[in-house]
């Protein structure tokens, strides 16, 4: 499971472009946000994207369980049940076509 961070800024040269087309409402919310924190527009653009998708990545790569979910998957994995008929039919099958290739 990789979890993407935010790393330290250094210099990297911006060489990519994105192009979005906005309705009108849309452009005049974002440059009065940019303008409220101080930066261009373009700069509020990206850096609300990227923060945009860490956490969207972080949502769907990180598992947040809660105190019940987390006593149910402990226990599984310290005593996991015994495996199903169907999975040791899965698994011979499966050992038979690796074991042919």
């Amino acid at each position: 499971m990789a979890l993407v961070l935010k790393r330290p800024r250094r210099e990297i040269r911006k060489i990519e472009r994105i192009e979005a087309r906005l309705n009108p409402e849309q452009k005049r919310r974002i440059e009065y946000a940019a303008s409220l924190k101080g930066r261009s527009i373009s700069d509020f653009m990206v850096s609300s994207a990227d923060d945009a998708a860490v956490r969207t990545i972080e949502q769907h790569e990180v598992w947040i369980l809660t105190g019940r979910d987390r006593e149910v998957f402990v226990k599984a994995l310290l005593h996991p049940p015994a495996p199903s008929p169907r999975m040791k039919a899965a698994a011979r099958s499966y050992r038979s076509r690796v074991s042919a290739s």
